[in-house]
């Protein structure tokens, strides 16, 4: 049984039009239906082809805008990395969102709480906390489906909620709220505990900081572990089909369990880079909805480690460049929303896409 599942997954490792041909394709064809709605809007052609380019410009314009792409893609990549991981286990989390303010708040604890170490033992304390707390908040939605059966779609929505509650009531506590404010916010974290911009040297303004290194070892992790250890094999057989991993002996309720907690752990680690990197606070709206665009992020990148990084970056540059795009052409922000949709629907039925450009697979048809 288990050389049939290996069969049966033996071609994930990397599939050039799975994991980045359909996912151009669909950002492709976004964008030519974006420019086909601000038409339709009353947009001038010239006013289009000015948004779209100050989009390119805001994204990789300049080492600024390469800056905040990054910086923007960081913390969606972490997230995604861990849907992606539950969804090659035929697990939904929906839950990053949760993880990410559950991650963010036990690293903004650690961050303000220890002033007698250095930060090369009170960074990684942070960063730990934040992948520990967000393990264990996913995890319960993993037990309770090895345990009960409850679906996870339904508890990690559940949990996400409580975790906003949460937040806001750990806010308002004394301990956390900073000194003199009257507002839910926290109190800032030591400098010991932010992570250091990594192109400071250069350009004081650069915000990029080295989280971003950190996602790539994530990536490469995530990759190591999904393809070349026997674990990784065991989630990618439990996904493909669970009855026939149960019956070579993988088990299943210690998969669910384990995967949705290495899932937390990178939607903690999201949460704590946005703490740590970006905002060094915790404010009620500061995981910003990333857990919900990860979900996105993990579908354009297929479910792979090197298809969520390109896809993260994507997103990162959408981000990026549409606050210059709606400071120069006066287009709304709302366009990259549409936009991010429209790759989805694509992604979803990649039938659109093979039939909008067949020609694009036309080698593979054939053969």
């Amino acid at each position: 049984m288990r050389d049939y599942l290996k069969k049966k997954i033996i071609s994930e490792n990397f599939d050039f039009e799975e994991i980045l041909l359909i996912p151009i394709l669909a950002t492709l064809l976004a964008l030519i239906i974006g420019c086909l709605f601000l038409l339709a809007t009353g947009e001038t052609f010239e006013n289009i082809l000015v948004a779209f380019t100050n989009l390119f410009i805001g994204s990789f314009g300049s080492l600024n805008a390469i800056s905040e792409t990054c910086t923007a893609a960081t913390p969606l990549i972490f997230a995604a990395l861990g849907i992606a991981l539950a969804f090659r286990a035929g697990l939904f989390n929906i839950g990053a969102e949760g993880q990410i303010i559950i991650g963010g708040m036990a690293a903004v604890i650690i961050g303000f709480s220890i002033d007698f170490l250095p930060i090369w033992l009170h960074l990684p304390l942070a960063l730990l906390f934040g992948a520990i707390f967000g393990a264990l908040y996913a995890a319960i939605a993993g037990w309770l489906k090895a345990t009960t059966g409850a679906h996870e779609v339904i508890s990690t929505i559940m949990l996400n909620l409580i975790a906003l509650r949460l937040l806001d009531y750990f806010l308002r506590l004394p301990v956390i709220q900073k000194e003199g404010r009257n507002d839910p916010i926290s109190k800032s974290v030591l400098e010991t505990a932010q992570l250091p911009q990594i192109l400071s040297f250069i350009e004081p303004q650069l915000r990029l900081h080295s989280g971003f290194i950190l996602m790539l070892v994530a990536v490469v992790f995530i990759y190591w572990l999904l393809f070349h250890t026997t674990i990784g094999f065991e989630f990618r057989s439990t996904g493909s089909n669970s009855n026939a991993a149960q019956y070579a002996g993988i088990k299943a309720s210690l998969t669910i369990v384990l995967v949705m907690g290495i899932a937390g752990a990178l939607a903690g680690l999201a949460g704590a880079n946005q703490i740590m990197g970006v905002l060094g606070r915790a404010t009620p709206g500061f995981s910003a909805s990333i857990g919900f665009d990860a979900i996105a992020v993990a579908l354009l990148g297929r479910s792979h480690p090197i298809g969520v990084l390109f896809a993260g970056l994507l997103f990162g540059a959408l981000i990026a460049g549409g606050r210059l795009m709606q400071v120069k052409a006066g287009v709304s922000i709302d366009l990259i929303t549409i936009i991010q949709a429209l790759i989805i629907v694509f992604i979803a039925a990649p039938l659109l896409v093979r039939n909008a450009v067949p020609w694009a697979f036309k080698t593979k048809d054939k053969s």
